[in-house]
């Protein structure tokens, strides 16, 4: 074993213990995430953050960790409003789908239906286009030179001034215009603003612990500040963007955990949609021109066949449904010192309540990802494959401990096999410890040239290369490399 498997093993027992899964106590259960999420904190060094989790439409999971912002010592707690960023999103689909089942909207209509006055390139845009960022319209994030207090048409205006990247419907783009039209359809129909018709119907019963501001300096009574980590200074920096009233529908919404756990209750409920209006949101848009999934404003997640819908935003937040499991995951905190975590935490909490949740995928980078915070110091080392007389052993190591019954195959694909993952000569075998392995014949390969590769996990999943590889390619895609002397 070398220097690099120990530590991931070191790692895997600290950060990953998930061998023990599918508790029949909650109490346990409970137990195993909070050291797992200390863990994450720990390792990522995070201000602060709140994590919850509802099953069976009761909250069954509530922990507060840290600090609320780095000025203060102030904990976080169940008065703390975390800004969840781009996942205000799902509330807006809520909303705009909730008039769709009144009768008061088709997503297939025009928006100039709804909207006077818009550019001529933009009649043709329907609202489905609107909620699966299919419109083509310019990313008004994109635009430096709005004034804060823009009205919506003056937005609209200066937009119009950018040409159509692509016909509404082609293929995915994400796009913050999306969501201030979706914002003007709400309010132009309902005639309320969009921040009042909101809270009425989703946050009747905790008012007073939500807030809309897209206005990161804006100073709001238990508001959580989100912080970017500086790499050279070597230290976390205030965000300071001023967004403006026309971004509250994108990514304005702060709101304190047990609003957003209540929030999860009432949607899963049916509350405020009916289970045939969910179907409908959660259908995925068929774009002309990729294959990319994507519901009417949902992210579509499988996991061992099992299906969840969600968003994530500002990389520090993320809500994740598994309407088959009746259970939702809330994660929210303040910032990181490396890669985003949300994704990974909703995938690893999920596996620790029930195994056939856990993407392996997703685990294995997980701990890819955390290895340079964890272990920052690692040695570089040949990793990927070995000699063995006239073989090429192309060699894996899973994280030990770990369940292997959800990974289906792990392959190579290179420059050798024209970066074809299904090749039959290079899918590899389950060995002992998680290793898993395929031998290759060393003539198969030009002695002195240098070929990159990479494993791929269950037939979509390219796996990072550990940060402390010695024999790497040097392009932009990072890939292991190998040569024959």
């Amino acid at each position: 074993m070398n220097r690099y498997t120990m530590k991931q093993t070191v790692l895997a027992a600290l950060f990953f213990n998930i061998s023990i899964l599918g508790f029949s106590q909650t109490a346990e259960q409970s137990k195993i995430i909070d050291s797992y999420i200390k863990n994450v904190i720990q390792i990522n060094e995070i201000p602060g953050m709140a994590v919850g989790i509802v099953k069976d439409d009761k909250v069954t999971f509530q922990q507060y960790y840290g600090r609320e912002n780095l000025e203060s010592d102030k904990k976080v707690d169940s008065k703390s409003m975390f800004r969840v960023y781009s996942t205000t999103k799902l509330i807006a689909n809520v909303g705009l789908f909730k008039l769709v089942e009144e009768g008061k909207l088709s997503v297939d209509d025009k928006i100039s239906k709804y909207i006077e006055n818009l550019p001529k390139d933009w009649q043709n845009i329907q609202v489905k286009n609107l909620l699966s960022h299919s419109s083509g319209l310019t990313d008004m994030a994109d635009i430096k030179d709005f004034a804060e207090k823009a009205t919506h048409n003056e937005v609209i205006d200066r937009l119009s001034k950018e040409k159509i990247e692509f016909e509404a419907g082609d293929h995915y783009r994400y796009n913050q215009t999306n969501y201030l039209l979706i914002m003007m359809i709400i309010e132009e129909i309902t005639g309320k603003t969009f921040e009042e018709y909101i809270l009425e119907n989703q946050f009747s019963d905790s008012r007073n612990q939500v807030v809309f501001s897209s206005n990161s300096v804006e100073k709001i009574p238990n508001r959580v500040r989100k912080y970017n980590y500086n790499p050279e200074k070597r230290q976390y920096e205030k965000l300071m963007t001023i967004d403006g009233v026309r971004s509250h529908s994108a990514n304005g919404l702060a709101i304190t955990l047990p609003a957003f756990l209540q929030w999860s209750i009432h949607f899963s409920k049916n509350d405020f949609l009916k289970p045939e209006t969910k179907k409908m949101m959660w259908k995925p848009f068929n774009y002309k021109n990729n294959d990319w999934e994507f519901a009417h404003g949902w992210e579509i997640t499988d996991s061992n066949n099992i299906r969840s819908y969600g968003f994530s935003g500002g990389n520090v937040s993320a809500y994740s449904i598994f309407p088959d499991n009746n259970m939702a995951i809330v994660v929210m905190y303040n910032g990181n010192k490396g890669f985003p975590v949300m994704y990974q935490m909703v995938n690893h909490i999920a596996g620790i309540i029930d195994k056939k949740l856990m993407n392996p995928y997703m685990l294995a980078e997980e701990i890819t990802i955390a290895e340079p915070f964890a272990h920052p110091n690692l040695k570089k080392e040949v990793y990927g494959y070995r000699i063995e007389n006239d073989k090429v052993i192309f060699s894996y190591q899973y994280p030990e401990n770990s369940n292997t019954e959800f990974i289906k195959n792990v392959s190579v694909a290179g420059a050798f096999n024209s970066w074809n993952m299904n090749d039959v000569s290079y899918q590899l075998t389950l060995k002992k410890n998680n290793v898993f392995e395929v031998a290759v014949p060393k003539s198969q390969f030009e002695k002195g040239k240098t070929y990159g590769f990479k494993f791929v996990m269950n037939k979509s999943g390219w796996l990072t290369i550990p940060y402390n590889t010695a024999n790497t390619d040097g392009t932009p895609d990072n890939n292991f490399a190998l040569k024959i002397d």
